[in-house]
């Protein structure tokens, strides 16, 4: 009989069908793992972004993350069974066939990376691939892919709020129309 072994997610996706954005980052940093809560380091700019660009209504507090399926935003990873620094991660710790799954399951109508190294691992692209901050050209099915500033304290000196805002507007449009 084979041994079969199952990973352990660090993070438990929030992810549910009708979903209008869902987030997607590279992987579970090692306070956010040790938190049990996504972007729980303090130098991460992502709550405090959404509540700045109006995605929330107020500032939330990272062990709030559940409560975003109330507003139809859910959050994954692309390497959900290890944590740490992007530069920690291997590629065979992304595991982008997987999230195109969930993709295909859940079909929420924005899938927004929250990195340039998030899109290039779910596309497969080598660390120097030229990506742009924005709406990408390629969709999957329903679901659009948009590419953002990340928020990581690590990442401070590329930060522009600017994509983010310019989706909190597609957001809200989107919210609108429901």
């Amino acid at each position: 009989m084979a041994n079969s072994t199952r990973t352990i997610d660090v993070l438990p996706d929030l992810l549910d069908f009708g979903l209008v954005l869902v987030f997607c980052g590279t992987a579970a940093s090692k306070v956010s793992a040790s938190a049990g809560a996504y972007y729980a380091n303090p130098g991460n700019a992502f709550w405090p972004t959404l509540c700045r660009t109006r995605i929330t209504p107020r500032p939330f507090a990272p062990a709030e993350f559940r409560a975003l399926l109330g507003l139809k935003i859910g959050l994954t990873d692309l390497a959900k069974s290890v944590s740490g620094a992007d530069s920690q991660l291997r590629p065979g710790d992304f595991q982008p066939d997987h999230l195109r799954q969930k993709i295909t399951r859940f079909q929420p109508q924005v899938l927004a990376f929250t990195s340039k190294t998030a899109w290039r691992a779910f596309n497969r692209l080598p660390a120097a691939s030229p990506v742009a901050y924005g709406w990408q050209d390629l969709c999957q099915g329903r679901t659009r892919f948009y590419v953002l500033p990340s928020p990581s304290g690590a990442a401070r000196r590329y930060w522009n709020i600017e994509p983010w805002r310019i989706l909190a507007h597609d957001y809200a449009r989107r919210i609108l129309l429901l």
